[in-house]
């Protein structure tokens, strides 16, 4: 859209507050601080109280039922602060990318939308709003730049998020996320290594590398793949200690990385590997390149080379056409395989995915009753590997300080913020927010692990 001769540059705002509600996955995560860094530069005053901001920005996710009527509900909910001191309502990001006419249509209270691909235009996009301009910007699913643009880290504890690509290639029938969030771009390598040091300077000692397949970073770019080139580059980072990946699609894991895993000591033993299942018939249908025994094989591989390793996956129950036989093999596989970390979701019905047209979808209490077997035998699962962490000594992470101020909480190689929750332990000396200590892990408390700091030279992870 054009601006309508509007002199931008010109009239400059007060110093206006904003705050910024971000939805969905780390990588959106990213984005809304860009977006932060971008406001902040131009003047702007960040708050975190959402009743004081007189601008509110909400970045939404658009990936499943479940994820766009939370950003439906949070619009909605912020909406109401325009009764108060909230003078404009932005919605950015994947439910603005793929509902764009919509949310201005039903939504009067929403003063612009931004897609994905367009947040560098954030600021020019408020002042045009200041000046009663509806906006609407969406489809620039090209580029990549925005993200050269420096963040506010809202991560305060120690870790921080770098995003190393963008879009994607894959073809997944039930996913959206490809004509939401374009082709896979891959960020050149020597961006990602000056952000990386951006980051090391802002005391994070933990990054974790996102993208839609991590994997297949620098594919695009440099037409081979790129992936351990760039941990070595930041485990040079002498400030970086911890270094992890999420969302490496198993056929794209390679010798290479595996040796890298098992030699770098930065590098996490930790791997996030999206399998969504192990039937061949499914995994067909799903549109996916691997077979269950190349996924299986994949596991054997990595728990033989790498023993200590922490697996992190997710699947998906209830795909169209999933049989009671195609559901037995892959809870059997769960039974068997002890996946350490488990995501478990009934398949969403998306509309504009190829699967959404399939024939055989599978009833929503059929899918819920699949789903809720699988997690609760996964919750025996994680009991057990719990136990077998009693009485060994991990570095771990100190994030902050429990409610009852008594224990700290953090995290060890094996937990991955947000979505693997926290270990819990007792220090007899005061403890800094983002430092690294050693804990020894004593008992549970149900599913957490609770601990004390004990000598560094008696750590065994």
């Amino acid at each position: 859209m054009t601006y309508k001769n509007l002199e931008l540059g010109v009239w400059k705002l007060q110093r206006k507050k904003i705050g910024v509600v971000s939805l969905g996955c780390p990588k959106n995560l990213v984005d809304s601080e860009i977006m932060l860094g971008l406001l902040e530069s131009e003047n702007y005053e960040i708050t975190n109280e959402e009743n004081e901001a007189q601008i509110l920005i909400v970045n939404t996710c658009g990936f499943i039922e479940s994820a766009k009527q939370e950003s439906v509900n949070t619009i909605l909910e912020l909406a109401d602060y325009k009764k108060g001191k909230c003078e404009l309502l932005i919605v950015t990001g994947c439910l603005a990318e793929r509902y764009k006419d919509k949310i201005i249509e039903q939504i009067p209270e929403v003063d612009a939308v931004i897609g994905t691909g367009n947040y560098g235009e954030i600021a020019r996009t408020i002042e045009a709003a200041f000046h009663g301009q509806k906006t609407l910007l969406y489809g620039k699913l090209e580029e990549v730049d925005y993200l050269k643009n420096k963040r506010i880290i809202s991560t305060k504890n120690g870790y921080a998020y770098l995003k190393i690509a963008e879009g994607c290639d894959n073809c997944c029938t039930y996913c959206i996320i490809p004509s939401l969030r374009g082709r896979y771009r891959s960020r050149p390598m020597e961006d990602l290594v000056e952000e990386a040091r951006f980051l090391a300077a802002n005391k994070v000692r933990e990054i974790i590398l996102v993208a839609q397949d991590t994997t297949r970073y620098g594919m695009d770019l440099y037409k081979e793949r790129k992936l351990v080139e760039l941990i070595k580059r930041i485990s040079e980072i002498e400030e970086i200690e911890w270094i992890r990946l999420l969302y490496c699609y198993p056929e794209e894991i390679d010798q290479n990385l595996l040796e890298e895993m098992s030699g770098n000591d930065k590098l996490c033993k930790y791997l996030d590997i999206p399998i969504q299942h192990v039937s061949d018939d499914i995994l067909k249908r799903m549109g996916r390149r691997g077979t269950g025994n190349e996924i299986k094989s994949l596991i054997n591989q990595l728990k033989e080379k790498i023993p200590e390793i922490v697996i992190r996956t997710s699947m998906i129950v209830g795909f169209p056409g999933e049989t009671e036989e195609n559901y037995k093999e892959l809870f059997e596989f769960v039974r068997d395989f002890k996946i350490d970390r488990l995501g478990v979701f009934a398949y969403s019905r998306e509309e504009d995915t190829k699967a959404a047209k399939f024939s055989s979808q599978i009833p929503k209490r059929s899918k819920e009753k699949r789903r809720k077997e699988i997690m609760n035998l996964q919750k025996e699962i994680h009991l057990e590997k719990n136990q077998n962490r009693l009485s060994k000594v991990f570095k771990t992470l100190v994030e902050g300080v429990a409610e009852d101020g008594i224990f700290y909480f953090g995290r060890t190689y094996g937990e991955a913020p947000d979505i693997d929750g926290v270990v819990y332990f007792t220090s007899k000396e005061p403890l800094n927010i983002g430092e690294f200590v050693h804990v020894k892990m004593i008992t549970l408390d149900e599913y957490d692990l609770i601990g004390e700091v004990v000598d560094e030279t008696k750590s065994s992870k």
